[in-house]
């Protein structure tokens, strides 16, 4: 939570196992390319949203190991003295790009990608994934919350429920950048500068003598904000009435509140929510916010909209900061290059599997974005090797890497294209400034809309074409052909 502690032992053992050995084969410990990517989109969405850099760059700036860190590793009696003394000195010295948070991103594309001596590479592997699988885990989710309210403000509220502190206070800045409105964390709000909100819990009303004193005393505490939890005993015999009552009083008053209603929590929310909506319009307050809570998520403000719930805002918790129906990212880190000392070039080098998602692209990459000049609307991404140039000016053939026979060709002049991803660390040092959490919302509100409507669909949504690049994929098909040479029998 803090951005100096100190992360470095957050990571797997055979890490450190491994580091050992490259310490020991001093020819091991060339400079390598690891990237980090996703095979799947959570919850069958179109696209996942990039979130974790921020924390990323906080981890590599302060990594480094305490004399406690290296007394402990000592105490293992797995690693030798001459390896305890450099890790005593260690610090990363390598490049390290990414795909800026906020940022729609597809499957097989690298979200960060390092470039370093073997033993830093490998050393940050488990941090790096556990940062950004996380992260972008609830910003997926947060926009598929968001997207099924259709415009309505989604508060996320999930810190009691989420899998400690850490996942509750990066989840909820995930969740904002995705589009949440707000969250009822303090401390992520003190963290990092995002809108807190919340009302009050059903306690508020038992401890008072009755229904009417609570929500009274409420209104006198926050007049501004006045949203009054309805479902206590019984939400349409007294719980509404009783708001009635207090906002009747507040006008008498001559009180104008920017922000005054009342909070569902249970029982049938469709019903009750029109219910509460004739009763309130019926006195004069139509435009008193009807929100709701209770276990929701998508699916059920989806199915909510299509029922004709009159709830204006939401306030979702526990499916949103878990991810409760798909509560992992499949993040994963793969060796894609070794430099030749020699040479100084890049040798490529592939992970060959029978499932054809688990073959990794081979070599040093960087992902190119093609949107069409006429819509502004993402057309496709292109995976290619960093050596590679391209110009608006020129047509260009993509293709299907699989279904080699699917091609588009875009003419000169139709399109444009924009590498994606940035520089972040340059030798050991950071180079790249990340935004406030709003203006990654921004960011990523701007980014969504180059989607097609059809890409955004909670179910069956329509695929961004992601292409390689013909020279990567030709490459690719090199390594393949001569690993089935070498292994033919």
């Amino acid at each position: 939570m803090d951005a100096k502690r100190n992360l470095t032992l957050l990571t797997d053992l055979y890490e450190l196992t491994m580091m050992q050995g490259y310490f020991r084969e001093k020819e091991a410990n060339e400079e390598v390319i690891f990237d980090a990517f996703f095979r799947k989109n959570p919850d069958g969405n179109g696209f996942s949203i990039s979130c974790g850099l921020e924390q990323v760059i906080e981890y590599l700036e302060n990594l480094h190991f305490e004399k406690e860190d290296i007394e402990y590793l000592r105490s293992l009696n797995m690693f030798d003295e001459d390896f305890l003394e450099y890790l005593s000195g260690f610090k990363f010295t390598g490049d390290v790009y990414a795909i800026p948070e906020g940022k729609v991103m597809f499957p097989r594309e690298p979200v960060v990608k390092i470039k370093a001596p073997a033993m830093q590479a490998q050393l940050v592997e488990t941090a790096i994934l556990n940062i950004i699988n996380h992260q972008s885990l609830i910003a997926t989710k947060a926009y598929r919350v968001v997207h099924a309210a259709q415009g309505d403000g989604v508060m996320e509220f999930g810190l009691r429920r989420a899998q400690g502190p850490d996942a509750g206070i990066y989840g909820a800045r995930a969740a904002v950048i995705a589009g949440c409105v707000g969250t009822s964390n303090v401390l992520a709000g003190k963290m990092f500068d995002i809108p807190v909100m919340g009302t009050h819990a059903h306690s508020w009303i038992m401890s008072f003598p009755d229904e009417l004193t609570a929500f009274r005393t409420y209104a006198k505490l926050y007049p501004d904000a006045c949203i009054l939890l309805v479902d206590t005993y019984d939400t349409l015999k007294s719980g509404i009435p009783n708001a009635i009552k207090v906002f009747k009083e507040m006008r008498e008053q001559g009180i104008k509140s920017k922000k005054y209603g009342i909070r569902l929590d249970s029982g049938d929310l469709a019903y009750l929510s029109k219910k509460a909506k004739k009763m309130l319009d019926a006195e004069g307050f139509t435009d008193a916010v009807i929100s709701a809570s209770n276990d929701l998520d998508e699916n059920l403000i989806s199915s909510l909209k299509l029922q004709g719930a009159t709830i204006n805002s939401w306030g979702v918790g526990t499916n949103l900061i878990t991810s409760k129906d798909c509560p992992s990212f499949g993040g994963v880190y793969k060796l894609a290059a070794i430099k030749d000392q020699k040479t100084g070039e890049y040798i490529p080098k592939i992970k060959i599997s029978e499932n054809v998602e688990k073959i990794t692209n081979p070599g040093d990459k960087t992902i190119y974005r093609i949107y069409m000049k006429d819509t502004g609307k993402i057309e496709a991404d292109l995976i290619a090797l960093t050596s590679e140039k391209y110009d608006e000016n020129k047509d260009l053939l993509i293709f299907d890497p699989v279904e080699t026979w699917k091609k588009t060709l875009l003419k000169a002049g139709t399109y444009r294209i924009e590498e994606l991803m940035v520089k972040v660390f340059d030798k050991g040092k950071c180079i790249y400034h990340s935004p406030s959490a709003m203006e990654l919302q921004k960011i990523c509100r701007e980014d969504l809309d180059t989607l097609w409507e059809e890409s955004k669909r909670l179910v069956n949504p329509h695929e961004v074409h992601v292409d390689l690049s013909k020279p990567l994929w030709d490459k690719k098909q090199e390594l393949l052909d001569e690993y089935h040479k070498v292994n033919a029998y």
